[in-house]
C-alpha cells in the first residue's frame, strides 16, 4: 500500500505568499477562509491521496440512520419496554425510573448512537482517492478493503450530480464513466467547487494535456451563506468551461406537450377515463387493486421526466459536450470527443404535427445504476426539439457531419425516397416493409454511416466509422427469395440499433466491403481519445 501522505479536504497547505509579496500568515482571516476552497480544489489532481467531503457520512447514510432510529423509537418504544419489564398499565419511563433502569437504557442508546457515528467516521477516514497521470484510483473499506481504478484513456464521460440535500451542504457527487461493465468510479461526495475543478483536471489529463496546463477558474470571495445561495441559483453550465447559454432551450409548453403526446400517457388516460369507470360499473374492485401500482409508476415516471428536463442545457466545452438537467437535484454530464458510438434522431408519430424530434446515443459506459446506487449516464441528449435544434446538437456530437452535403440532414429526416442522395431499398422490398420501403436506405459520408428508415415512426441513425466494432451481413429465407439482404453495424450496447434490414443483396455486399475497409482505416487515423495531446494538436 502506498505511503503517500493523505490530505483531507479542507486541510491542504495554503499559498506561500500572494502576488503582492505579502508573506503567508499576514492576510486577514476572512480572505484566507475565502481562498481555501480554491486552494483545496486545485490540489486534488496532484497525484497524492485525498479524502472526501467531511459531510460524506451524513449524506451517504447518516440521514437514513437518524430517520430509521427515530421511527423505531417513535413506534416501538412502548412495546420494547413492555417486553423488557412486563405488561403493566404505566408510562414506560415511570417504570424505568421505578426499577432504576433509566440510566442504563439511556447509556445503551448513547452507545449505539456513538457506534454509528464512529462507523460512519471510519468509513469516511478509510475512503481515499488520488489522480495520477494514468489513473483515477479509489480505495475504501474498514475490514474488507476494496480498490478501484479508472484509466484516463478509457474515460467515456464524467457525471457531476448535486442531490438537493448535498447542494445545501455545498457538496456534489462525481462519477467517472469508464468503458466496461460496472467499471465506473464514484467520488461521493466532494465540495462543489472541488468537484468542478477536479472534473476539469481529470478531463485535461485524459485529453493528453500536460499537468498544470489549465488555469484555475477564479471565484468571487463571498461568505458561506452567499456561496450556498449562489450554488443553488447558478446555471448548470459553468461559464468558465462552457458558453453561458445553452445551444438549445426547451420551452415548458413544448416539454409538457411532448410528455402528453406519448404512448405511456395515452395508456394512462385510457385507463383512468375508461378502465376505472368500467370496473366501477361492473363492481370489479380487484381490477383497480391490480392497476393501481402500474398507474402510480407511470404517473411518477411522467413527473420525473418533467422535473428532470425542466432545466435542460447543452453546450460545447474544450473537453467535450456538456449536458445538464434537473430542477431540485441537478446533474450534468461531460462527454469527451470520440465517445459517442451511435446517434439516433427519432420522431414518434404523435410528434409529427408539432415537428418535434428526439436524439439518443450509444455510450461505452453502462453506468452504475444497476448495482452501485449511482446514476446511469443519460443517453437521451435532446429530449425534444425542433429540426433546427437537432442540427445544433448534431454539430456538437459529430462536427464532421457539417462537411457533408448540407441537404443530408433534411433528406434524412423528412425525405420520402427516390433520388435524394441515399441508396434506397428496391421496390420488391415492399413485401417486407410495406409502408417504409421508400425511405429505407443508407449513405456513406467521409466520417459516418448514415441509415434512414421508418415512415410512421421516422428515424435517422449516424454511426461514426471510427467507432464501428464489427459489421454483419445477414440474409433470411424471405430476403433470399426477394434478392434482399441486411447490414448490421455493431457498436457498444445502447438504445440505438444501427441496422439496415432490407436493401438489394449486391448493394449490401458492396456496403459490407466498404465498411470493413473504412472501419479499419478510420480507427487507425482516429486521435479523438487524446484530443489535446501535442501529437493530436499538430
Amino acid at each position: 500500500m502506498s505511503t503517500d501522505p493523505i490530505r483531507p479536504l479542507g486541510a491542504e497547505a495554503g499559498p506561500v505568499g500572494d502576488p503582492g509579496g505579502r508573506p503567508a500568515g499576514t492576510e486577514p482571516e476572512a480572505i484566507r477562509a475565502a481562498e481555501a476552497p480554491r486552494a483545496e480544489a486545485a490540489a486534488l489532481a496532484d497525484g497524492e491521496w485525498h479524502r472526501l467531503h467531511p459531510a460524506t457520512p451524513f449524506l451517504r447514510g447518516g440521514v437514513a440512520f437518524v430517520a430509521i432510529l427515530g421511527i423505531l423509537v417513535a413506534n416501538f418504544r412502548d412495546r420494547l419496554i413492555d417486553l423488557a419489564v412486563g405488561f403493566e398499565e404505566k408510562d414506560p419511563f415511570d417504570l424505568l425510573i421505578e426499577r432504576g433502569w433509566l440510566l442504563p437504557v439511556l447509556g445503551g442508546a448513547i452507545v449505539l448512537v456513538l457506534l454509528g457515528v464512529v462507523g460512519f467516521y471510519l468509513s469516511w477516514r478509510f475512503n481515499q482517492f488520488r489522480v495520477t497521470d494514468e489513473v483515477v484510483e479509489v480505495r475504501s473499506g474498514i475490514l474488507f478493503r476494496t480498490q478501484r481504478q479508472a484509466r484516463l484513456d478509457r474515460i467515456q464521460g464524467i457525471n457531476l450530480g448535486r442531490p438537493l440535500l448535498a447542494r445545501l451542504f455545498g457538496a456534489a457527487r462525481l462519477e467517472i464513466s469508464v468503458a466496461g461493465q460496472d467499471a465506473n468510479v464514484r467520488l461521493a461526495f466532494l465540495g462543489s467547487a472541488a468537484a468542478d475543478t477536479l472534473r476539469r483536471d481529470v478531463l485535461a489529463l485524459a485529453s493528453g494535456a500536460k499537468r498544470g496546463g489549465a488555469p484555475a477558474v477564479e471565484r468571487a470571495r463571498t461568505g458561506l451563506l452567499e456561496q450556498r445561495v449562489g450554488e443553488l441559483l447558478a446555471p448548470e453550465l459553468d461559464p468558465g468551461e462552457a458558453p453561458p447559454e445553452s445551444v438549445v432551450k426547451i420551452p415548458p409548453g413544448r416539454l409538457i406537450g411532448s410528455l402528453l403526446l406519448t404512448e405511456s400517457t395515452l395508456i394512462l388516460v385510457l385507463v383512468l377515463g375508461v378502465g376505472i369507470p368500467w370496473s366501477l360499473s361492473v363492481g370489479s374492485w380487484y381490477v383497480l387493486l391490480g392497476a393501481f401500482p402500474a398507474l402510480l409508476g407511470m404517473g411518477s415516471l411522467i413527473v420525473q421526466r418533467f422535473t428532470r428536463t425542466l432545466r435542460y442545457s447543452i453546450a460545447g466545452t474544450p473537453n467535450g459536450v456538456r449536458v445538464g438537467y434537473g430542477l431540485l437535484s441537478t446533474s450534468n454530464q461531460t462527454i469527451p470527443p470520440g465517445r459517442v458510438h451511435a446517434i439516433a434522431v427519432r420522431q414518434p408519430l404523435l410528434w409529427r404535427a408539432a415537428g418535434w424530434w428526439q436524439i439518443t446515443t450509444n455510450l461505452a459506459s453502462s453506468g452504475s445504476g444497476s448495482g452501485r446506487g449511482g446514476a446511469t449516464p443519460a443517453t437521451t441528449l435532446l429530449p425534444v426539439g425542433s429540426r433546427a435544434d437537432v442540427a445544433r446538437v448534431l454539430a456538437l456530437l459529430h462536427p464532421a457531419l457539417g462537411d457533408a452535403d448540407p441537404s443530408l440532414l433534411e433528406t434524412g429526416l423528412v425525405g420520402k425516397g427516390g433520388t435524394d442522395g441515399f441508396v434506397n431499398a428496391p421496390r420488391r422490398a415492399r413485401w417486407l416493409r410495406p409502408f417504409s420501403w421508400r425511405r429505407t436506405g443508407f449513405t456513406l459520408t467521409g466520417s459516418a454511416l448514415v441509415l434512414r428508415r421508418g415512415a410512421i415512426w421516422r428515424s435517422l441513425i449516424l454511426v461514426p466509422q471510427a467507432r464501428l466494432q464489427s459489421v454483419a451481413l445477414v440474409q433470411g429465407p424471405l430476403q433470399r427469395r426477394l434478392r434482399l439482404a441486411g447490414v448490421h453495424a455493431h457498436t457498444v450496447a445502447g438504445p440505438v440499433l444501427p441496422r439496415l434490414e432490407v436493401v438489394d443483396a449486391r448493394t449490401a455486399v458492396s456496403l459490407f466491403d466498404d465498411l470493413r475497409t473504412t472501419a479499419v482505416t478510420s480507427g487507425e487515423a482516429d486521435t479523438t481519445h487524446r484530443w489535446n495531446s501535442p501529437r493530436t494538436a499538430s
